[in-house]
């Protein structure tokens, strides 16, 4: 059956008279050496934020870790809106005004939710305009924030908000009238305690619902906060060994907006660590949803779904707990995507400086090998200490690149004037498609060349135009938002796949066929990165090739559908139950 044309692509279609889509140039043009390929923004779109960590020089644990970024639809729209995680003073006995670097503005401190008003021309020139709708929208997040996921729970068409903090998580149901109410203590999940950091919602057993895992990091309180000091003997962050690790929670979701805690019979015998990062995919390749979490410092798990509502650690049993070398390496940021086009997930971890971004390959059964070396990743990331991330076809070449966000956790050398010296500048990976990749930060634009304490980076089209776009989100700085200029000049398939009642599919599974072209996989996600929520839609890069393909979709419950002559070069929408099985 041909796509039904829904959701997004209506929506932009009749905002702007004519197909959805950038205006295409060349498609099989290599990015112009003149040309930054990403510009920052974020200040004159009215993304005016400014992160504020309440650092007073007492060196508290979470002041070093956030904060997390979200890309979410809440109003349905057709656009991505953007949810920004904010901190607040930890010493109370310590005004804001006093910090190391205090609040800018006159914003209260707390998260903020921008919405997108994007505008579309007849000729298809972008114009983004955000608006901070915080006060209307009833979210008022005044807690000390890290992390950010997104998903529609209740199943009735409307993203739902998860909010990770030091303390207990909060979750906010969207209303459908741009209002979102607490749910938090309705829900069942305020009460754990913890310290949680990223977050995914999946649908780990196949019931129609989206439930919930999430990974916490240390065992800190601020009255057992530690003085540590780094190697200049100057007084800084303590490692997370200092504090060791909690248990992971994972959440099923039993309806109405309800969750029940069932890590203690789900996720049994595991050597839970200080968990950063977390990604969702089916890694063994049975069409059910399995768990990597990325620690710090310790063995990293990689949970498989036995089918029956458990899941059991294979992490070191299939390469991927440890380093090559056999080392617990300090995992912060990861995703999972098919950079070799083979149909299988592999992982890419972020880690400390002087270790070295890691590539896992998987053989398609989950057992992994790290082909950091030989790839030229882990030499090419040894001088950063990297956090958000993601598998990126930045040029819709067809082939998965990546982007990291950087920044220090042990003071680095500098100006003096630095308040707060944890910067450092992002890094931009292009896959040559043997295996390699080559640094190509340089010639990424003036925004690469930013040293700034990044941390939480959300991926998505932003503007609509068939590229991957970032926001990052920077600890104590102002969050910086990436329009990508070249990935629409090249051909490309944009989807999103939902079910009755609109709900994003998140987990779906996407098979590309063009004749005399290459099958190419993907899948429909939020998680991944570093504590933050991902555009849920699908766009896939297609190089040079103009063939309108055949897209099969197979839909979390394992079912699956064709669709064939899809279009390409604007969004579609894909509902589960309107294609042929």
């Amino acid at each position: 059956m041909r796509a039904a044309w829904l959701g997004v692509g209506a929506v932009l279609a009749a905002a702007c008279g004519g197909p959805v889509g950038g205006t295409e140039t060349d498609p099989g043009d290599a990015p112009r050496a003149d040309a930054d390929w990403f510009v920052d923004r974020a200040s004159e779109s009215g993304l005016d934020f400014v992160h504020f960590n309440g650092a007073s020089g007492a060196f508290y644990y979470p002041e070093i870790l956030p904060p997390g970024v979200g890309l979410l639809d809440y109003d349905n729209d057709g656009d991505l809106d953007v949810y920004l995680v904010q901190g607040r003073m930890l010493d109370e006995a310590v005004s804001p005004s006093d910090a190391l670097v205090p609040p800018s503005g006159s914003t209260p401190l707390t998260g903020r939710l921008y919405r997108n008003d994007l505008q579309v021309a007849a000729d298809g020139a972008r114009s983004l305009r955000f608006t901070d709708v915080t006060a209307e929208s009833g979210i008022v997040a005044e807690g000390f924030g890290l992390g950010v996921a997104a998903g529609d729970v209740d199943n009735d068409g409307w993203t739902d908000l998860l909010l990770t903090n030091f303390g207990p998580a909060s979750l906010y149901l969207n209303q459908g009238d741009g209002t979102f109410r607490d749910a938090s203590e309705s829900s069942g999940i305020d009460g754990t305690p913890g310290f949680g950091v990223s977050a995914a919602f999946v649908d780990y057993d196949r019931d129609g619902l989206l439930d919930l895992y999430v990974g916490h990091n240390v065992n800190y309180a601020l009255d057992n906060t530690i003085e540590c000091s780094n190697v200049t003997g100057a007084r800084d962050y303590c490692p997370p060994e200092t504090y060791g690790g909690t248990p992971d929670h994972l959440y099923r979701n039993t309806g109405g907006g309800r969750f029940a805690d069932v890590r203690a019979t789900a996720l049994a015998g595991a050597q839970f660590g200080p968990a950063l990062g977390v990604a969702v995919a089916d890694y063994d390749g049975d069409g059910w949803m399995d768990v990597y979490v990325a620690n710090d410092a310790t063995e990293n798990l990689l949970w498989i779904n036995q089918q029956d509502g458990t899941f059991r650690d294979v992490a070191l049993l299939s390469g991927a707990a440890l380093s090559g070398m056999g080392l617990a390496e300090a995992s912060m940021g990861v995703d999972a995507g098919d950079y070799d086009n083979d149909g299988d997930e592999d992982l890419f971890m972020t880690h400390i400086t002087n270790e070295g971004n890691n590539l896992y390959v998987n053989n398609g059964a989950a057992s992994f090998q790290d082909r950091s070396t030989v790839s030229g990743l882990g030499a090419g990331s040894l001088p950063y200490t990297g956090w958000g991330t993601t598998w990126i076809d930045y040029d819709n070449d067809g082939w998965l690149d990546l982007l990291a966000v950087n920044g220090t956790v042990i003071a680095s050398p500098g100006p003096a004037d630095r308040a707060f010296p944890y910067d450092q500048r992002k890094s931009l990976f292009r896959n040559l498609g043997d295996g390699t990749f080559e640094d190509v930060t340089g010639s990424a634009g003036a925004a690469f060349e930013l040293s700034e304490s990044g941390r939480g980076a959300a991926f998505g089209d932003i503007d609509n135009d068939g590229d991957v776009d970032v926001v990052v989100g920077n600890d104590t700085g102002p969050v910086r938002l990436l329009i990508n200029q070249v990935g629409s000049r090249r051909h490309w398939l944009g989807l999103r796949l939902v079910g009755p009642g609109g709900r994003d599919m998140l987990g779906a599974r996407v098979t590309v066929r063009r004749p005399g072209e290459p099958v190419l996989w993907r899948r429909a996600r939020s998680d991944g990165s570093y504590a933050s929520a991902n555009d849920p839609r699908v766009l896939v890069g297609l190089g040079e090739s103009d063939a309108r393909p055949a897209v099969e979709v197979r839909w979390p419950d394992g079912r699956t559908e064709t669709w064939e002559d899809v279009e390409i070069d604007r969004w579609t929408t894909l509902e589960q139950g309107t294609g042929s099985s």
